[in-house]
C-alpha cells in the first residue's frame, strides 16, 4: 500500500546534512481558529500549495506550507529531488523509510509546536505529502514516532488528497490500550482520491481508509472521485473546505 521506501547504508548521515527549504504561511483573514501544515508532493514545493491555499474560503484557518528536503530518491535511480522521505518503487509490500518518515513528521511537529494553545492543528498533503500526514495520524494515535519517541501534539484533523498510508501493514495490535484506541477513534480523518489516478493508484488510497477503520480510526471519510487523476480539482477543494468548516466547528 505504500511508495516504498528504505534507509540503507549512510542514510543517517546523509539525512542529518540534508536541510528542509522555505516555509510559506498563508495567515488567517478572520479570527485564527485552526492551524494546518500542508506537505506537497514529490518534487514541489511548498509555494505552489500555499497559494492556492491562500484562495479557499477559509478565513479561519492558518496554513503552513513547508519545502521538504532535497534527497536522493531511489525511483529517480539516486537524482535528488524535494521529497519527505525516499521512495523506491510504487509497491504494496515494499518496505517503508521509517527513518525518513519520522523525520518529516517531526519537523511537521515542530511547526506546530508553538501555537497558541485554544487553536486546533491538523496536518494535510497531496501524494508523499498525504503519506506524511496520516502516518502522522497513527503517530498521534499511538502517542510516539516509529523510533519509540514521544509525539508531542494534539492534533483535531487530518487531510490525505491522492495518497497512501505507511506502515498500514504493521498497524494492526498496535491500537489496544484504552487512551490509544480514544485517541485514534476521535481524530477526523479526510481521505480523497481520482480514480483515474496514473501515479498512486485509486486502490492505494481505498485501502488506506479502510485500514484506518479496521484499527480504530473511527471519524474516517472517504471521497472517491470518479474522473480525478493524479491533481486536484475544483470539487475536492469545495468538498474539503466544507468537510473542514463542520470538522473544525469553523465561524466562516
Amino acid at each position: 500500500m505504500s511508495i516504498s521506501g528504505a534507509a540503507v547504508g549512510s542514510g543517517r548521515n546523509l539525512r542529518r546534512a540534508v536541510e528542509f527549504g522555505k516555509t510559506h504561511v498563508v495567515r488567517p483573514k478572520g479570527k485564527h481558529q485552526a492551524t494546518i501544515v500542508w506537505l506537497h508532493g514529490l518534487g514541489d514545493n511548498g509555494s505552489s500549495w500555499s497559494q492556492l491555499l491562500e484562495t479557499l474560503p477559509l478565513p479561519n484557518i492558518k496554513w503552513i506550507c513547508p519545502t521538504a528536503p532535497s534527497q536522493p530518491i531511489s525511483l529517480f535511480g539516486g537524482f535528488p529531488s524535494t521529497a519527505w522521505f525516499d521512495v523506491v518503487d510504487i509497491n504494496e509490500d515494499g518496505p517503508d523509510d521509517m527513518e525518513g518518515l519520522d523525520v518529516a513528521a517531526a519537523h511537521v511537529a515542530n511547526l506546530l509546536s508553538n501555537e497558541p494553545a485554544d487553536i486546533k492543528l491538523g496536518v494535510g498533503g497531496f501524494s508523499m505529502g498525504a503519506a506524511t500526514s496520516l502516518y502522522s495520524a497513527t503517530c498521534f494515535a499511538l502517542g510516539k514516532y516509529g523510533n519509540g519517541n514521544p509525539y508531542p501534539i494534539n492534533l483535531s484533523t487530518i487531510i490525505g488528497l491522492s495518497g497512501w498510508l505507511p506502515c498500514a501493514k504493521t498497524l494492526a495490535g498496535k491500537l489496544e490500550e484504552e487512551q490509544i484506541k480514544n485517541r485514534a477513534a476521535s481524530l477526523p480523518i479526510i481521505v480523497c482520491h481520482g480514480k483515474a489516478d496514473d501515479v498512486v493508484p485509486f486502490k492505494f488510497g481505498e485501502k488506506s481508509s479502510q485500514a484506518l477503520l479496521s484499527n480504530g480510526f473511527k471519524k474516517v471519510t472517504f471521497k472517491p472521485y470518479s474522473a480525478l487523476g493524479h491533481y486536484t480539482i475544483p470539487q475536492e477543494m469545495d468538498e474539503l473546505c466544507a468537510w473542514l468548516t463542520s470538522t473544525l466547528g469553523l465561524e466562516g
